[in-house]
């Protein structure tokens, strides 16, 4: 599992949005890659896509590392989950409920109207501050002044708060639609309902119902009540369970205490992730010989999962046994050699070994399935260094630095690789895309 610390303004701003935080949004936001967990997440995600008339392949699942309940959509291609929720909920079913939501609000065309609301409340805010500074101008008081302010902030966050209301009940309505055509059973939704009821009852009485992006949690339940009521559940899917308790056990093993995991590997959900779970906990206890014993278990159980092979790389990696490491990775790829989390790995791998010309294949191979993979973009501009390209490590690693939002660091590196490359060609044309894109943010 790695984290990647990233800068998204539009993410930061729509989770914002969202959640209605009083606080402003962080600037940086972690996001957990795990070739493992993806997968898994993409096998519960895809029946859903397709019932709301998504693409699979089009529509991604990241996990952001945030211990509370929420997930969100910023755009009609991402599809966000807080690892709290993950690790929170109980069944398949509930966690295919959330996937299905946040589907409702791209299949339901929410995502282009939020930014005109966005843009007519600003409206609204940027009148009453004009009336504020009018009233100060003419002698108000700095009281009244404040309160007018104030009082046009408030109005501009309900105007688009009423949007925002309406757009989440209809994506209720709609979520238990996709479920069922699906043949997943709805009833996962009134878990998640409730998991948020009891989190809401913990301070109810300081909340402003308007100033909540969601319904009052009770409205959505009673109203997803109805909906579920009569239907004729399918019944549970052993498969889909099965990737659910793989994904939640992958990620509670690196983010909860080694011993919290050995103490819990009975309720794995099947042997093979239990032993993937305690491969994890003696791997973060620095217990080479034990870390592998439990991961050698589980691939025996499953001898043809490139994903239990890749974490064995892992392992083997940051144990700093390079040779083997290297040989796992070249295993898992053989076996998937579209992922590039794995060919990301492999290629880390040949670089510890010195191995830069084959690194650097394995890196572009990589780069060339997921071009947003911040650390990818960090090994390649090794490997581009090792074998005598500065320009193109100029150029990745302004890709980079512009993908963590670091835009000045990310013109000056793309400046040298303009300066270096062949003038026209589509390196430098990638140089030139980070140079607007720095010029348009400043």
């Amino acid at each position: 599992m790695i984290r990647h610390t990233i800068l998204s303004r539009l993410t930061a701003l729509v989770m914002a949005l969202s959640i209605m935080a009083a606080a402003p949004a962080q600037a940086a936001t972690t996001l957990l890659r795990d070739a493992d967990m993806e997968y898994a997440l993409r096998q519960l995600a895809a029946p859903i896509l397709t019932a709301a008339g998504l693409s699979p392949q089009q529509v991604k699942i990241i996990v952001i590392d945030d211990g509370s309940l929420n997930a969100f959509v910023t755009d009609t291609r991402h599809i966000f989950l807080h690892s709290g929720l993950i690790m929170r909920l109980d069944s398949a079913e509930a966690l295919q409920a959330v996937i299905a939501h946040e589907a409702a609000h791209i299949a339901n065309g929410h995502i282009a109207r939020r930014l005109g609301n966005l843009r007519a409340a600003r409206t609204a805010a940027g009148i009453g501050m004009a009336l504020a500074a009018a009233a100060a101008a003419a002698g108000a008081n700095s009281q009244a002044a404040a309160a007018a302010a104030i009082g046009s902030q408030s109005s501009a966050m309900r105007l688009f708060m009423s949007h925002t209301r309406a757009e989440e009940s209809a994506a209720d309505i709609s979520s238990v639609r996709f479920m069922m055509r699906a043949g997943v059973d709805p009833r996962g939704a009134l878990e998640v309902q409730k998991l948020f009821r009891g989190q809401e009852a913990l301070s109810v009485g300081r909340q402003d119902p308007y100033m909540r992006t969601h319904p009052m949690t009770r409205d959505r339940q009673r109203a997803l009540e109805a909906l579920v009521a009569g239907q004729k559940s399918p019944g549970r899917d052993a498969t889909a369970q099965y990737w659910f308790k793989r994904a939640q056990g992958k990620l509670t093993a690196f983010k909860r205490a080694p011993s919290w995991t050995l103490r819990r590997l009975k309720d794995s959900g099947s042997q093979d992730i239990a032993h993937m779970r305690e491969a994890v906990a003696w791997h973060r206890q620095s217990n080479l010989k034990k870390s592998l014993s439990a991961i050698d278990r589980a691939i025996a159980l499953r001898p043809g999962d490139p994903y239990l092979l890749e974490l064995k790389g892992q392992i083997l990696l940051e144990s700093r046994q390079f040779g083997a490491a290297v040989q796992v990775y070249q295993a898992a790829a053989n076996r998937a050699p579209r992922e590039p989390l794995i060919l990301g790995g492999l290629g880390r791998s040949l670089l510890a070994t010195g191995n830069h010309r084959q690194a650097l294949k394995a890196l572009e191979a990589a780069r060339g399935r997921d071009f947003t993979d911040a650390r990818v973009l960090r090994d390649l501009a090794v490997a581009y260094a090792k074998t005598g390209q500065p320009g193109m490590a100029s150029v990745v690693t302004a890709e980079r630095y512009a993908l963590q939002g670091r835009l000045k660091d990310a013109r000056l590196h793309a400046e040298r690789a303009v300066a270096t490359l062949p003038r026209g060609s589509a390196p430098w044309q990638r140089a030139q895309d980070v140079l607007s894109a720095a010029k348009q943010a400043k």
